[in-house]
């Protein structure tokens, strides 16, 4: 057995408010204790989504009955709510600004928006971005010419990475992660997923981008599972939309690279709790940690998981590293593939935090 520290989620989707059929508070805290996760960081593309003071309301006290691990909230960047959102930043753990598609209407066409978003945004308070392709060449330009910190969500492709590379070479202050299923998965896995199973945003991209990701390792500051569950009948359906579960299979995705020696084990410390923490300025959790074993051989069952969406891109997959007990501020959250934690027992980050991006 080793003992890790908490680590730390920045990117999940809970759908709560709007879409607790497929996941909420309740079930997807108890996903991350059982993937290792003590803190989570919940995105705003909600229904309704989050952008102002009565939306928030409604994410805050459902998470407040019902998070079993510690959990943080972002607001959503909206066409109409510049001004507004400020006034949310000290409640919320980050500003989320959607500039490519994605599950939900919060996408910024208008670059006079996204232009006011970055400018008005507190600087000390973490700007997270969804920008592909030339948009991210767009947002790290507005990023620059305000200087101000960046965070940029799963980058998927080589000409992103290197992209970034060359910004923080530059001196431009962005951090960026990147999620298990753009280390592990392409389209090259596509027909055996199935086309709706298949969908999510960033797409799966080539195994050219896949390794590129893996060469630029020290480029990437966080792992982050972009925990997005929909049904299997969603998914399987006409319309399926976008997005993989990942809460349970991402450390035992990681450790298994760790075993193959793709990385070390620090390295994924550093990018599963250190730097999330940093980047996100949250505080400590006292008496809190996670025991895993490292050489334990699992298989992914869908069927034996807590989140609510029944099933993982990952399934049948055998992996190395299995979560045995984890500890939240000194009581006893999960052992022996229960979670012991209440609902209720999860704590508001986002209100504690102090950030030092930079």
């Amino acid at each position: 057995m080793i003992r890790l520290p908490g680590l730390i989620d920045p990117h999940v989707h809970l759908r709560e408010p709007g879409a607790t059929y497929k996941e909420d508070f309740d079930s997807g805290t108890a996903a991350a204790l059982a993937g290792g996760f003590t803190a989570v960081l919940a995105m705003p593309n909600t229904k309704p989504p989050l952008t102002n003071g009565p939306s928030l309301a409604q994410a805050q006290a459902a998470a407040q009955d019902k998070a079993r691990c510690d959990y943080g909230i972002y607001l959503g960047a909206g066409a109409d709510n510049v001004a507004s959102a400020a006034e949310c930043a000290l409640q919320v753990c980050g500003l989320k600004m959607y500039l490519d598609q994605t599950f939900g209407p919060l996408r910024l066409d208008e670059l006079a928006t996204l232009r006011d978003h970055v400018a008005h945004w507190p600087v000390d308070r973490p700007l997270a971005v969804h920008a592909e392709g030339r948009n991210l060449a767009a947002i790290l330009f507005l990023a620059a010419l305000h200087e101000r910190p960046l965070h940029v969500c799963h980058v998927s492709r080589k000409a992103e990475i290197t992209l970034i590379r060359a910004a923080k070479e530059k001196g431009i202050k962005v951090t960026c992660e990147v999620t298990p299923h753009h280390l592990f998965l392409t389209e090259d896995d596509l027909p055996q997923l199935g086309a709706g199973r298949g969908e999510v945003r960033p797409r799966l991209a080539t195994a050219a981008d896949r390794d590129a990701l893996w060469a630029n390792l020290e480029v990437i500051d966080c792992f982050a599972t972009d925990h997005a569950p929909h049904t299997l009948a969603e998914k399987d359906g006409e319309n399926p939309p976008p997005g993989f579960p990942g809460l349970e299979t991402a450390l035992g995705l990681l450790l298994t690279a760790v075993h193959e020696g793709r990385m070390t084990l620090d390295d994924l410390l550093i990018r599963t709790h250190t730097n999330p923490r940093h980047i996100f300025g949250l505080p400590d959790q006292p008496e809190t940690f996670v025991e895993v074993d490292p050489d334990a051989l699992w298989e992914v069952q869908a069927a034996q998981m807590y989140t609510r969406c029944g099933w993982t891109p990952f399934e049948g997959m055998r992996l190395r590293g299995r979560v045995r007990r984890v500890t939240l501020r000194d009581r006893l959250a999960y052992a022996d593939d229960q979670v012991l934690a209440p609902p209720g027992y999860g704590v508001d980050l986002a209100p504690f935090a102090q950030n030092e991006i930079y």
